[in-house]
């Protein structure tokens, strides 16, 4: 199996060389993203360890462009900040499984196999989520309902496209909270609530039934409602 390694820091990546050979792979490194996206494009390797502090443009950057660019590999994200909000984000723009620095090289080794052996369709993400006339364009960042651009704010976005990554799943405040603006959120806010009513007062057509649920006590929904838009 070819590996590329994406990774500036050469102590990191001369351990992960040795150690990946000795495995019996046939790793490979290089030190940006400018350097490292000809080789993804040429297909002839099977995964990618992707660092996110690169020189230039950031390793996020380039997992939304492989993506984009629906380059079928699978990508494990590799970084020192651990904060859930930064692996929310890593996973968001399109990594398919990160981890966090320092790390035991046996728990490395355990997700590479993992991702080697999903079948490929599962190794591509979507660059769009849709439900119903809904759209979400992962890489624009862009939302159109009917073909009609709507105006979101990236909060409005980050709590969008988690309804929509699970159309008719229940996802609870504590849920939205953690996913959308970190741990550290009061969890007794209403901050969830109004982002919601902000979400359907964009989406919902007057006299329509909504696209987002409340769940009482518990959370929201998001689905296409009954009536198509107009």
């Amino acid at each position: 199996m070819k590996l590329l390694i994406i990774e500036d820091d050469p102590r990191v990546a001369d351990f992960l060389l040795r150690g990946l050979r000795a495995e019996g792979y046939s790793p490979s490194a290089v030190e940006s993203a400018e350097a490292a996206l000809p080789l993804l494009r040429s297909g002839g390797f099977d995964l990618a360890l992707l660092d996110v502090m690169l020189p230039g443009q950031s390793g996020m950057e380039l997992c939304q462009q492989i993506r984009a660019e629906c380059i079928p590999l699978p990508v494990l994200m590799l970084t020192a900040m651990g904060g859930v909000t930064d692996r929310v984000a890593g996973l968001r723009c399109g990594a398919d499984d990160y981890l966090t620095k320092p790390f035991a090289f046996d728990e490395l080794l355990a997700r590479v196999e993992a991702l080697l052996r999903r079948p490929a369709q599962w190794v591509t993400r979507a660059t769009e989520l849709v439900v119903g006339d809904l759209v979400f364009d992962r890489v624009r960042m862009e939302v159109r309902r009917a073909g009609q651009v709507l105006t979101f704010t990236a909060k409005d976005l980050a709590l969008l496209e988690l309804l929509m990554s699970a159309p008719g799943r229940m996802f609870s405040r504590e849920r939205i909270l953690s996913n959308v603006w970190g741990v550290d959120a009061d969890p007794l806010t209403n901050v969830v609530d109004v982002y919601v009513r902000r979400l359907r007062s964009k989406l919902d057509g007057v006299g329509q039934p909504s696209w987002i649920t409340t769940v009482r006590g518990m959370g929201y929904r998001l689905e296409p409602p009954a009536e198509p838009f107009r």
